[in-house]
């Protein structure tokens, strides 16, 4: 399935008009079904939506590690992915009446509470790098981002350790883009322990709690974050960087992680 899509326009220029063919980034609804009980839906890119779905319910605490899913199943047509766990999950009765709609591009859905917040242990990575490394990083991470650069409509997700990127992802939404990296990781045994997460999206506060139940030691993003993004950062001990651009940046919490050498 396509992750892009030509469609015709009118192109306006210095008084000039005329039809072309312009290329967007494809939207698509995805229902994730939970032990045949509907769960969400998700507008996203049609791309890895496997990933998508376990990421999602890994960062919804529904999942804790690939032995718990018996089966998945993926129909595209119908924009539905079916997953069976070992164990019934009777948290999923109570998450149907605790969505949230995130500050998500379009909207996004998140079953988060303070509760949620309250439990989270704080990241106690070790993990340091140098300011060099991390605009290398992000040099890296940019010139990965080929819908971007095609379409301008699509956010961009990278888990990296100090010298490369290790996983890399596009999604019409910065949430997703985010999920399918960490269900990547958890379906192919990718540790996350005290690694490293790119993002080419805002920094909120449930950004923060995803980084934070996978043990990301440091989020950095050429974006801003949020005042609550910050103060969670602070908390849960994860070093947010953001507005990475040429080479500056801002460090807004837990900044002892970011070291020069020599």
């Amino acid at each position: 399935m396509g992750e892009v899509e030509q469609v015709p326009v009118w192109r306006l220029s210095e008084g000039d008009k005329k039809r072309v063919q312009d290329i967007v980034a494809r939207e698509f609804p995805l229902t994730i079904i939970l032990n045949n009980q509907e769960l969400v839906t998700l507008l996203c890119t049609p791309s890895h939506l496997d990933y998508l779905a376990v990421g999602f319910l890994s960062s919804e605490g529904l999942l804790r590690s690939r032995d718990e899913i018996k089966k998945i199943t993926v129909d595209e047509k119908t924009g539905v992915v079916r997953v069976d766990t070992s164990e019934e999950i009777k948290k999923a009765d109570q998450l149907l009446f605790k969505r949230l709609i995130t500050s998500g591009c379009g909207r996004g859905a998140s079953f988060y509470s303070a509760a949620d917040v309250m439990g989270q242990k704080k990241v106690e990575s070790k993990t340091t790098l140098s300011s060099d490394e991390i605009l290398e990083l992000a040099r890296e991470f940019q010139h990965r981002s080929q819908i971007f650069k095609t379409t301008g409509g699509v956010h961009s997700a990278a888990l990296c350790d100090n010298e490369k990127i290790l996983i890399f992802s596009e999604d019409i939404g910065r949430h997703n883009a985010i999920d399918k990296i960490l269900g990547e990781c958890l379906m192919q045994d990718v540790a996350t322990n005290g690694r490293i997460i790119l993002t080419s999206g805002r920094v909120s506060s449930e950004i923060l709690i995803k980084a934070a139940k996978r043990n990301i030691a440091i989020l950095v993003s050429k974006s801003a974050p949020t005042d609550m993004g910050v103060k969670l950062a602070d908390e849960l001990g994860i070093t947010l960087i953001g507005f990475v651009r040429g080479k500056r940046m801002n460090v807004y919490a837990n900044d002892w992680r970011v070291v020069d050498h020599g």
